[in-house]
């Protein structure tokens, strides 16, 4: 695994480096942070760009709330499914939305700005490339449906880091996030999140399976696998495999009824319990943890962790799969997004590819590997070895 921790730990570089780096930035911000300057930078040619680009950064960061909300409509109202067959009008989108023309108007003009729609000649408008996108992913349609949750837990972020506003409704929709005995939740705490873990998993399953050869292994455990989706995936691409689903009693009733109804019943042993304090099953020689390590905080990993590398037979391998902070290109997605969407939730936290690394040595695998995928905003994946 490549160790990028010098360009990313300061306190790794030499002394002299950082010095020159800090007196660097501490010049740079005082220039930039003096309105003459900010003025002279708007107006000169070469540096026009360059002001106009960060002026604009800082608005989308003000302004960034409103674009979520308008998404969020976009979306609650089903305007990409109303849009999906060809152009429509403002009043045949108004009816199809219950909304007065002139609200539809407004949505629809601040879809456009967005990229979710465009409007056409006539009064029409169809959808855009980003509206497309939504439309071929349930799972992305879905997520943005429940941030209505997250919304309300981040109504006042300084009371969420007082810890003030606690239980946060993630916090209840998520229920094993702080539950004393997660063993013990009923079906009903646990379904509504079951079904939105579903609808989103496919696209990462198919990740995680195209960055990775399992076609050596026999028996795959999926740790923490809710109702089978990423070993409904797994299914179809190794036939060869025994496979073997682990999570929370009422989780693993849903399971057994959806592969059951997915024609898997037969092939997926499905075993309830609690993986922090029962015993996983034995003999597999791969296991997956799929969007889990981050949903706990460390000790919680790293007794995880522990339990698997005991289950697994020697030789066989652990996949993590999952967003991981310090993303090249997607930086803001582990240290914001979910920094405090996990924070709402009440658990856990994105590590990076390092921080990950070190915990599986601790556990006793070896030779942890980062591999490629497509999409490494949506999840990256890391395989390592029990020995």
């Amino acid at each position: 695994m490549r160790d990028s921790a010098w360009q990313s730990d300061p306190a790794r570089r030499p002394g002299w480096v950082l010095a020159w780096a800090l007196a660097w930035r501490g010049w740079r911000n005082r220039l930039l942070a003096q309105r003459r300057f900010q003025r002279w930078a708007a107006g000169f040619p070469l540096t026009r760009p360059i002001a106009r680009r960060r002026a604009r950064r800082l608005f989308d960061l003000c302004a960034g709330f409103v674009y979520s909300q308008v998404l969020y409509a976009f979306v609650r109202l089903d305007l990409a499914g109303a849009l999906a067959t060809g152009p429509a009008t403002c009043p045949e989108l108004a009816r199809h939305c219950g909304l007065a023309v002139d609200a539809t108007e407004r949505l629809l003009a601040a879809a456009a700005a967005l990229g979710l729609v465009d409007a056409l000649a006539g009064g029409r408008y169809v959808l855009g490339a980003d509206g497309a996108a939504l439309l071929g992913n349930d799972g992305v349609a879905a997520m943005i449906a429940h941030h209505d949750m997250l919304y309300r837990d981040l109504s006042d972020p300084v009371a969420l880091l007082r810890g003030a506003t606690r239980p946060t409704e993630l916090e209840r929709f998520w229920a094993y996030a702080r539950a004393a005995r997660p063993g013990a939740l009923p079906g009903d705490s646990v379904a509504d999140y079951c079904s939105l873990m579903t609808a989103s998993q496919p696209l990462v399953a198919a990740e995680v399976l195209e960055a990775c050869d399992l076609s050596a292994r026999t028996r795959l455990l999926d740790v923490g696998g809710g109702e089978g989706a990423f070993l409904a995936a797994a299914a179809a691409r190794y036939a060869h495999l025994d496979l073997m689903l682990f999570d929370l009693p009422a989780v693993a009733e849903r399971a057994r009824a959806r592969l059951a109804a997915a024609g898997l019943g037969e092939r997926v042993a499905v075993h309830g319990g609690d993986f922090f304090s029962q015993p996983l099953p034995q003999g597999a020689d791969a296991a997956s943890l799929v969007r889990v390590l981050h949903d706990h905080d460390d000790a919680a990993c790293a007794r995880l962790l522990a339990a698997i590398h005991a289950c697994l037979r020697p030789g066989g391998v652990l996949l993590v799969g999952e967003p991981m902070a310090a993303t090249p290109g997607a930086e803001p997605m582990g240290a914001t997004y979910f920094g405090f969407y996990l924070l709402a939730m009440g658990s856990g936290r994105a590590r990076t590819p390092e921080e990950l690394a070190a915990m599986l040595r601790q556990a006793g695998f070896t030779a942890p590997r980062l591999l490629r995928t497509r999409q490494p905003l949506q999840v990256q994946v890391l395989i390592a070895t029990r020995t």
